[in-house]
This record gives C-alpha cells, structure tokens and sequence, in this order.
C-alpha cells in the first residue's frame, strides 16, 4: 500500500477542517500524520492513521529551533519514504517542501495564510517570498484560500502555474446543519478563535463593553484558548459580567445553534475563516472584518455585516444595527448564509480538488 506522510502544526485543525479528506485517503493509502501531541491525536489513531509526534513553536523565530525541526522532517521523511507528501500551514509548508524538492518525492501544500509576521514586515515579506520559491520550485499543486493569496503567490512568481483556489477547507454540511433560529429575548453574540490581538479580541471586548449597558438583553460569549496573555483580562471582564468566557470547546455546534449572531473581527491574514463558514452552515448570521478570508463569506448587509479593520466604532455601530432587526430579519439573514454555504463552501469541493491533484501524481 502506497504512503502519503501529512505535515501540521495541530491536530486541532487537521481533525476539524480534513477529518474528511483523510477518512477518503485511508480507503486507498497509509497515511502518517507528522504533528505535536494534542486532544485529537488519538482520534486520528483511531481512524487508522500512524502518529509521529513531532514537536516544534509556532511563533518561534529562532534559528537553532527553526534548523531543528528541518533536520526533524528530514528524518522523517527518510525513515518513512513516502510516495507523497501533504503539508499545512507556513512551517510545514516550507520545510516539509524543502526537503520532499531535494528527495524528489511528490508533494502538495495548502496555504492557510501567509501568517501576521509577514503581513507587518517588510523584510521578512521578502525573505519568506524568496524561501517558499526555493521550497516549492518543484511541488506539484499549491491550494490557496483566496483571491489575495494568490495574488501574492504571483507577484512573487512562486510556483507558476501550479496554484488552484479553493474554498477555504469547505464546511461540512452534514455535521454542520441549519438550526432553528433561537427564539428568545436575550440575544447571544458569539467570539470563537483563538485569542490573541490579530482575532480582534480586543475590539470583541471594547463593543461588547459599550453595548452591554445600552442593551442589557444582549449577551457576550468567548469561545477559545489563549494564545497570547489575555487570561487576566478576560477575567476581569466576565468579573464585571461584561463577556462570558467558556475556553476552548470540542464541538462548536450546540454553541453555534444557541448563538444569534458570530463576531468574528480578526484583522489576522486568514486563508478562510473557519469559524465563518461553520456559522454560515449553521444558518447563522456573522459580522466579520472587511478583508481576505473573511469578505468571501458575507454579502454584507445579506447574510450579515462587515466592519472595517480594527475599527471598534463600526463593530459598535454594526452590532446595534443587527439587534435593531427583527426576528424575523436576523433569521433570513441565518438562512441567506446557509445558501451561500452549499453554493459554495461545500468540503466536498475541496475533497475533490484534493483527489484530483493526488491521482495526477
């Protein structure tokens, strides 16, 4: 049986976002999935996938770690000798490429985002740019999220003629169904990501903290894990009973079904946001930044609203507009985002994307 090795930074998002495609590849391959330990390995094991754990930081910049996790996927790679690889996100994508170009073994990347170091410097743009040139001159297929990405990707003339655009990872439709819209007085909002500054955490907690007094029937939920310090603050806010913080939830979809509306105000360079597409599939409607990986999934003022960047008064003046509408008009909205979830986000697209450019090699 032939193997294909996938190279992550979490299990977290490999479960909920390519739990499908996986499931398609274990029918016809061995599939070793290279990531850190995490909740979801063991279902991954489960499925029948083989687990090498493989450790490493994110966010980390420093070198002797950076050379120590190139010579860790050289190693894996040699002792595992895959028929192809199948990478996600930066790290993976660069150094699981790297090595894959110089074994000359078969390999695919997703870019999920160019990540928030690149967007704000300059320099670091350009070195990033000129390794993934190096790194993916002889990949096979590049997935890129959205129209920005790929513009990016040209600009720099990396991997020409090799980029395909997919919906993001797709929802589920099955898993995420359309819910009856809550019929009640309290009106849930809901902030799910990881926090940290880029997902707009701080303008979630500044409207919320402007909102909650002028409408007291209005409710701010927080569903994540800390990424960055913020577990003080947090506490200190549900302590004034401004927001209600739950921490990181397995299974977002009761969450969803209860929420009125998501709030999704991340200026990070998303690829996709999940959590919008989840919402969308839920028949929730969203509020979300005016840019890449957001604005794909709102037709603003149709299936929800959007806000300019790192603008608390818009997400303030936004959020007052959605509770001045009525029932029966936040509910269109919800359904609005269901449509344009099956016309468009289907997972199934991007499972078929994926069989399409792994049947090629």
């Amino acid at each position: 049986m032939k193997k294909i090795l996938i190279l992550a930074n979490s299990d977290i998002g490999l479960y909920k976002f390519r739990r499908e495609l996986i499931e398609v590849l274990l029918k016809e391959y061995r599939v070793f999935i290279s990531l850190p330990q995490g909740q979801f390995v063991q279902d991954f094991i489960d499925m029948g996938c083989s687990f090498i754990q493989t450790e490493f930081e994110r966010r980390s910049m420093n070198p002797v770690n950076e050379l120590k996790l190139l010579y860790t996927y050289k190693r894996i790679i040699s002792e595992i000798k895959p028929d192809m690889i199948l990478s996600y996100t930066i790290k993976p994508n660069l150094y699981g490429g790297l090595i894959a170009g110089t074994k000359k073994i078969p390999y695919i990347v997703n870019i999920t985002g160019l990540g928030s170091a690149v967007e704000k410097n300059v320099l670091l743009q350009k070195f990033i740019a000129a390794f993934y040139k190096v790194s993916l001159r002889n990949v096979r297929t590049v997935f890129l999220q959205n129209l920005e990405n790929r513009k990016y990707f040209e600009k720099h003339k990396i991997a020409m003629g090799k980029h395909v655009l997919i919906p993001g990872s797709g929802v589920n439709l099955d898993c995420y169904q359309a819910a009856d819209y809550p019929d009640s007085d309290v009106i849930k909002f809901v902030f799910a990501a990881r926090i940290m500054r880029e997902k707009g955490i701080d303008q979630y907690l500044e409207m919320a903290e402007a909102v909650c007094g002028k409408y007291p029937d209005a409710e701010f939920h927080i569903y994540g894990f800390c990424e960055q310090d913020y577990e003080k603050t947090l506490e200190e806010y549900s302590e004034k009973g401004i927001v209600k913080y739950h921490g990181m939830v397995r299974d977002m979809r009761d969450i969803y079904r209860q929420a009125h509306c998501v709030v999704h105000p991340t200026y990070y360079p998303e690829g996709l946001s999940n959590v919008l597409l989840e919402a969308l599939a839920t028949a929730r409607p969203v509020i979300t930044t005016d840019r890449p990986g957001c604005r794909e999934a709102v037709e603003d003022g149709v299936n929800g609203f959007l806000v300019k960047e790192k603008d608390t008064e818009d997400l303030i003046n936004k959020v007052e507009q959605f509770i001045a509408l009525s029932r029966a008009e936040k509910k269109e909205m919800g359904l609005a985002g269901r449509k344009k979830a099956e016309k468009e986000f289907d997972r199934n697209i991007v499972i078929r994307e994926y069989l399409k450019a792994v049947k090629k090699l």
